[in-house]
C-alpha cells in the first residue's frame, strides 16, 4: 500500500472514531414534531406600552434563555404586536420552562432605604458558586460604573441590611459587614442547586424589556404520530437498500465500495449533527435523505468519468486519477449551488426550516468528502494492489463497455 493511501485510510478511521464518540456521548435529540415538547404563548401584561422593536428585544432575550436551557432548534416567533410563541422540543417540565423564559428578571441592588443603587444592567459576569456554608449561591462581578456605586453604598451603610431584589421580590437581604469596593459579590438565599442555576441563566440572558404573562401553555406529543414516524423510517430504510443494491448491480465491486463510503458518510453525518447538538425534525430528516442522494450521485459521476478515460485508451491507474479530476468540477458546481440555497433558507427561515438548511449543508459537505476522499482512497488501494484484476470493472482500454 502506498504511503499516501495509508495516511488517507488512517484519517478515515480517525474521523469515524470521533464521529462515533459524538453519536455515543451526544445522542441526537428528536424535534417537536418527532418527540413532542412544550408549547408556550407569552404576552405583554396589560397596561404596558409596546414600543418599536421591543418585541424583537423580547425574542432575543428569550432565545438566549432557551440556549441556556440546552434546547436546540426551538421555534421562537413574534405573534401580532404583543405575543411571543415558544416551542421547546424535548422539554417535559412545563413549569421550569415557563419560569425561565417568562420571568422578567429585573435584578436590583438597593440601599437600606429601598433606593435602587445598581441593576442587572451593571452585571459584568454571573457564575454558580457556594456560600461559606457550602450552599448554592450566585457570584457576580459588576462593571466599573456599578462597582463605584456599590462601593459608595456599602461604605455608607455598614451594619445595615441591603436587599437584593428580583422582580420586586427580595431574594436576599444581607447585612453589610465591610465595604465592597472591588465590584464582586454573592447572592445567597437558601437556594437549591436548580434554583441557583436558574437565576444564573436569567441574569446572563438579561432582563426582558417588558413583563410577560403566560397566555397559553401545553405539553404536545409528536405531531406526526408514532405510526407516521415508523412509516418514514421504513421508507428511508427501503430507499437506502434499493440504492445499495442498484450500485452493486450496475457497478459491481466499485459500486460496493461506493456503498461502504455511503455507510461511512452516514456515520459522519450523524456524528456531525450530534457534535452540533442538533435537534432532528422532519424537515431535517428530509435534508438528510436529500444529501444521501447527492452523495450517491457524486459516486456515479466519478465512475462514469473513469469509464470515459478508459475508452480514451488510458490504463486503470491514470484513468482513476483523471476520472476523479474531471468529476470534481461537476460535483463542486452542483453542490455549491445547493449550499447557496441552503444558506438563503437558513438566513431567512426560522425553526424547522433552519433545521433543514443545516442538515442539508452539513450533508452536502460530508458527501463531497465521502465521494472525493473516501471512495478514492478505497478505489486506489484496490487498483494499486492488483491493477489488471480491477481494471475490468471499468472496461478495457479503448473498448466500448
Amino acid at each position: 500500500m502506498r504511503k499516501q493511501n495509508r495516511w488517507r485510510l488512517a484519517l478515515i478511521v480517525l474521523v469515524l472514531i470521533v464521529a462515533g464518540a459524538f453519536i455515543y456521548f451526544r445522542p441526537i435529540r428528536p424535534g417537536l414534531d418527532l418527540a413532542g415538547g412544550v408549547h408556550v404563548i407569552l404576552e405583554v401584561e396589560p397596561g404596558y406600552e409596546v414600543e418599536a422593536d421591543m418585541m424583537q428585544q423580547v425574542r432575543e432575550v428569550i432565545s438566549n434563555r432557551v440556549d441556556n436551557l440546552g434546547v436546540v432548534e426551538p421555534v421562537i416567533q413574534i405573534k401580532g404586536a404583543r405575543q411571543i410563541i415558544v416551542d421547546l422540543p424535548g422539554i417535559a417540565d412545563q413549569q421550569k420552562a415557563i419560569e425561565v423564559i417568562g420571568k422578567t428578571a429585573v435584578l436590583e441592588f438597593r440601599d437600606p432605604d429601598g433606593k435602587v443603587v445598581v441593576t442587572g444592567a451593571n452585571l459584568k459576569s454571573v457564575t454558580l458558586s457556594q456560600d461559606q456554608w457550602g450552599r448554592p449561591a450566585v457570584s457576580f462581578v459588576l462593571d466599573k460604573e456599578g462597582a463605584e456605586k456599590f462601593a459608595q453604598m456599602t461604605k455608607a451603610n455598614l451594619g445595615r441590611q441591603a436587599p437584593i431584589v428580583l422582580d420586586d421580590e427580595i431574594i436576599s437581604n444581607p447585612v453589610i459587614q465591610s465595604p465592597i469596593d472591588n465590584g464582586e459579590g454573592q447572592i445567597t438565599g437558601n437556594f437549591t442547586v436548580e434554583e441557583a442555576k436558574r437565576l444564573v441563566t436569567l441574569l446572563r440572558a438579561g432582563a426582558l424589556p417588558v413583563p410577560l404573562r403566560v397566555a397559553e401553555t401545553r405539553l404536545i406529543g409528536p405531531t406526526l404520530g408514532q405510526e407516521s414516524i415508523d412509516q418514514s423510517i421504513r421508507a428511508g430504510v427501503i430507499g437506502v437498500i434499493l440504492v445499495v443494491l442498484y450500485m452493486i448491480f450496475y457497478y459491481r465491486l466499485p459500486g460496493a465500495l461506493a456503498d461502504v463510503a455511503l455507510a461511512i458518510y452516514l456515520v459522519l453525518l450523524l456524528g456531525a449533527l450530534a457534535g452540533l447538538k442538533a435537534t432532528l425534525t422532519l424537515p431535517g430528516v428530509a435534508g438528510l435523505i436529500l444529501s444521501v442522494g447527492m452523495a450517491v450521485d457524486a459516486n456515479v459521476l466519478i465512475f462514469e468519468r473513469i469509464k470515459e478515460e478508459r475508452l480514451k485508451g488510458k490504463q486503470i491507474r491514470p484513468a482513476v486519477d483523471a476520472g476523479f479530476a474531471r468529476a470534481w468540477s461537476s460535483i463542486f458546481d452542483g453542490n455549491i449551488t445547493t449550499l447557496i440555497t441552503a444558506a438563503i433558507l437558513f438566513y431567512f427561515g426560522t425553526g424547522p426550516v433552519r433545521g433543514f438548511a443545516v442538515t442539508l449543508s452539513v450533508g452536502i459537505l460530508l458527501s463531497m468528502f465521502s465521494a472525493i476522499f473516501v471512495t478514492r482512497t478505497f478505489l486506489t488501494i484496490l487498483v494499486d494492489r492488483n491493477p489488471e484484476k480491477y481494471a475490468r470493472y471499468f472496461g478495457q482500454a479503448g473498448e466500448v463497455h
